[in-house]
């Protein structure tokens, strides 16, 4: 069993030298001493104390080196490692394998000294600083981790980095120890096969490098230094230039955390960031610590010439001050920690404490102080430049994206900052969905209003959203909620003239009255926020529906327009048909409005359509469009219906047109459809007179079956218009309106309605050759109508004189006389003859029209088969059941599926 004296560090650290140089304790003297001296020393590397960032380190080595597998067996091991809990600074530990594990001959050339050797074995990371979390107000002035003793030869050297520390030696001058050779080498195992064999290599060549060149000094410390050289470049150097002490850098950097220049370290206006003069007398270290926590303070300048200029423009908007003011508390926290250290340094120059004492202002204990501090300006800074030429809610959205972190620090950072900007936001949202009020001087909000819009178009074009200015922690839906909901209430208050108190339609919830409920607001977005707008837009639209439907009869209106507009009431139509008759075949300048209302008024009384409210009946009016050149009553009139108030946001001018379109076509085929039922009635009226004209059998047959070709047509676009299009359509219309959760639901199922039967009854510009061939077709009807009222106009002349010259001659036969003479005879028969020349030509003039008009059916037919819709492409195949079209027109001889088929790109 092992003496107590056998487990003390010294034997320990002999033992240790004796294994990894092979040699005897009297022969390993003088490397002994300098162990002890190293291990004794205050020294300490200015790196993370990170035991998973060490061990991170090792592992990306090993896998540099495509030594997976041990980098595996490393993670293992360490795993193992920390949970048993054996020793105490596994830090340290991970930190010296580390640094054993590199390739010594890499630094061969770098390695001047013992002292410089340790140093690069304790590298300091120039670009980060310590990972500590915590406030600075909780940190000490102290380290506890150092050791308390410290050498009195080097107590005034200071603790901000080995670097920094002098060679020399307690025993004065001797001989300085001789460069490492480049071409020495050492080749050892990895870190993954054998770290033990790895660590003692390092140090055997780290101890045996310079033994051969070197002379003890007086107390055996390899590599003794003179304190003489050192004080000499301390004094001054060839050119009289004094050496900067590190208590001066801490003041000058204490006036740089404010932006204010100190003697050494000044704002380069060049490279825009603080410098320490180039002429001052200061090592590297120094010099890098000093850069570093200059930073403090350029980051300060930065947030605080962003505040200086926007706190004085006003046109910056609430949300903007609102961004000043939680900079301004933010620095307000940071000027509070330089008054700490201001006091801590002033007390330090009353009690005349020294630089070297543990209580003392160090760069190395800025550097833990600031580093909290420096995380929040660096996060100040970033929001600054982001928020550079934005206000309002685009300033809150940039403000929000920085919200978007895993750094939990941040995050809290920023949220914080979030509910102070956001505050006036949810302050212009609060007073929109609750009070439909909207007080944005500076454009801020995302509603936007325009006062130069009249009250007739409030809901369509007073009230938009300005995208760019929407929060991003609010979606699209919700804000064209917020929109609803303010318009909504303006609606009710302007134009319908219900002055009923917003807490009546909606049960007011408590608003962000300051940040913190702001704040509190923020932390459950998906449901407290979007419960409350979904509260006010619900009860706010359903208030509005029920106003337009009670009080002024939405759905009613909406009813009368498919009634009267789309001749949906059959029986008032007809009648009117009958009773306009007369006037609508004169001139259209012959016509007078007032004639026409009354009547209009006559059908109302003579139909259903008397029951209807007398507010319906009372906007039913006639209109006259403008008149051509040729054209007849029927070519001009139109019926209409007279929108305002309310009602009129969801008909308007655009919508009448529409409307009045659609009216004026479905008004000209139900004239087609009046036109051949007046030509039937002819055809079983006249078919009975003219059966004593045997030689006229031939040109009613014609007549009558052009007349049938006609009425086929006729019949299948009514029913493809009547319950195709306009039934269909409105049985969605009605069907969206009744689930309608707001105005704007019905005023868009309301367009696509007029959309669909636009395009539907061939309305639209893409339809427009359609529509010019349907024209056509009805004007072939026209035609036929015209020409048999020709042609029986001429037989039934033809047989009243004939029926004449008959009676005249049973009444002279009656007296006795003789019936006829010989010239009325020939008269009569050469009459007889002129007509019977003139059947010839009427049958020409019959098939001449049924050409004409095959034709354009067939062309018709041939552009059905091409439509895009399919149930134009099925109306085709009605057109044509028996294939009639078909057999004529070799372009109608394609198969129906083929006809809708898209082209294939091969």
């Amino acid at each position: 069993m092992a003496t107590p004296d056998q487990k003390s560090p010294n034997v320990l650290l002999q033992n240790l030298c004796c294994r990894i140089l092979g040699r005897s304790e009297a022969d390993v003297a003088q490397q002994f001493q300098f162990a002890v001296r190293v291990i004794g020393s205050n020294f300490a590397p200015t790196v993370e104390r990170d035991e998973f960032l060490v061990a991170e380190k090792i592992k990306k080595e090993l896998i540099r080196q495509r030594r997976e597998a041990d980098a595996a067996l490393f993670s293992e091991l360490h795993r193992k490692l920390h949970s048993q809990g054996v020793l105490k600074n596994k830090w340290s530990i991970l930190y010296l394998l580390l640094n054993l594990s590199e390739d010594p001959r890499k630094q061969a050339n770098k390695v001047s000294s013992y002292a410089s050797l340790f140093a690069q074995a304790l590298p300091r990371d120039a670009h980060s600083t310590p990972y500590y979390y915590a406030r600075p107000q909780t940190l000490p002035l102290n380290y506890q981790d150092r050791s308390t003793q410290a050498v009195p030869s080097l107590g005034s050297l200071g603790s901000s980095g080995i670097s920094s520390i002098s060679a020399g030696t307690v025993g004065g001058p001797g001989p300085g120890p001789q460069p490492l050779l480049p071409g020495q080498s050492h080749q050892g195992p990895a870190v993954g096969d054998c770290l033990r064999p790895q660590l003692g290599s390092r140090l055997a060549w780290t101890l045996t490098a310079t033994q051969p060149s070197q002379t003890p000094g007086p107390k055996g410390i390899p590599g003794a230094v003179s304190r003489n050289t050192t004080r000499s470049r301390r004094d001054g150097d060839s050119s009289g230039t004094m050496e900067i002490t590190e208590a001066a850098l801490v003041r000058d950097i204490l006036y740089v955390f404010q932006g204010i220049d100190g003697k050494n370290i000044k704002m380069s206006s060049t490279d825009n960031c603080y410098r320490v003069e180039g002429k001052a007398n200061l090592n590297k270290s120094l010099r890098d610590t000093a850069v570093r926590l200059a930073e403090l303070g350029w980051l300060h300048n930065k947030i605080r010439k962003y505040t200086d200029q926007r706190s004085m423009d006003r046109s910056f908007g609430l949300v903007g001050q609102s961004f000043c003011a939680a900079l301004h508390q933010e620095l307000k926290e940071y000027y509070r920690l330089l008054s700490v250290l201001h006091s801590q340094l002033q007390l330090e120059d009353d009690q005349g404490v020294n630089l070297g004492l543990e209580s003392s202002l160090t760069l190395r204990r800025l550097l833990v102080w600031t580093y909290d501090p420096k995380i929040r300006l660096k996060t100040l800074a970033a929001l600054v430049d982001h928020c550079q030429g934005r206000k309002g809610g685009e300033l809150a959205s940039a403000v929000h994206a920085y919200t978007k972190t895993g750094d939990p620090y941040m995050r809290s950072l920023v949220q914080h900052i979030l509910s102070l900007v956001s505050h006036p936001v949810l302050s212009f949202l609060y007073r929109w969905i609750y009070d439909g009020e909207l007080e944005d001087t500076y454009h801020e909000f995302f509603v936007a209003s325009d006062p130069a819009v009249k009250t007739d178009r409030l809901w369509h074009d007073k009230y938009t959203l300005r995208k760019s200015m929407i929060p991003s922690f609010m979606t699209m839906d919700q804000s064209r909620k917020v929109l609803l909901i303010g318009k909504s209430i303006n609606f009710l208050h302007q134009v319908c003239h219900d002055q009923t108190p917003t807490t009546k339609m909606i049960a007011v919830t408590k608003s962000a009255e300051s940040p913190q409920d702001a704040a509190d607001l923020f932390t459950d977005l998906e449901n407290a926020f979007q419960g409350k707008i979904d509260a006010a837009y619900f009860e706010t639209s359903k208030y509005l529906l029920d106003v337009l439907n009670k009080k002024y009869s939405l759905l009613d209106h909406m009813q009368a327009m498919r009634r009267y507009l789309l001749l949906g009431q059959g029986d008032f139509i007809r009648h009117l048909m009958d009773l306009l008759k007369p006037e609508l075949v004169r001139p259209a300048t012959t016509l007078y409005q007032h004639n026409l209302t009354g009547i209009l008024e006559t059908a109302v009384r003579a139909t259903n359509a008397q029951f209807d409210s007398p507010e319906i009946l009372r906007r039913l009016d006639v209109r006259l469009l403008e008149v051509s050149p040729g054209d007849t009553g029927w070519d001009v009139f139109s019926l209409d219906y007279h929108v305002d108030g309310p009602i009129a946001t969801v008909f308007t001018r655009e919508c009448m047109s529409h409307y009045l379109r659609v009216f004026n076509f479905l008004w000209r085929a139900k004239r087609m459809e009046y036109i051949l039922t007046d030509i039937r009635k002819g055809h079983m009226c006249n078919a009975k007179l003219l059966r004593g004209m045997p030689e006229f059998s031939g040109v009613l047959h014609q007549c009558h079956i052009l007349a049938s070709e006609m009425v086929h047509f006729i019949h299948q676009m009514q029913y493809y218009i009547t319950f195709e299009v306009l039934e269909c359509s409105w049985d969605e219309l009605w069907n969206r309106v009744q689930q309608a959760q707001d105005l704007d639901h019905i005023i868009a199922a309301h367009e696509a309605f007029l959309d669909t039967i636009t395009s539907r009854c061939l309305l639209d510009s893409d339809s427009r050759v359609l529509l010019n061939q349907l024209r056509a077709v009805f004007d072939q009807i026209i035609e036929l109508q015209n020409t048999q009222d020709a042609i029986y106009r001429a037989a039934l002349e033809e047989l009243q004189r004939r029926l004449q010259f008959e009676e005249k001659k049973q009444q002279r036969e009656a007296e006795g006389q003789w019936g006829v003479t010989a010239a009325e005879e020939e008269e009569e028969n050469r009459r007889v003859q002129e007509f019977q020349e003139s059947i010839p030509k009427m049958c020409s003039q019959l098939r001449i029209l049924t050409h004409f008009y095959q034709g354009i059916v067939q062309q018709f037919l041939v552009l059905l088969t091409t439509s895009s819709d399919e149930s134009l492409r099925f109306l085709s195949f009605r057109l044509d059941f028996n294939e009639h079209y078909k057999a004529r027109e070799p372009r109608l001889r394609v198969s129906l599926g083929s006809r809708g088929r898209r082209p294939s790109h091969t």
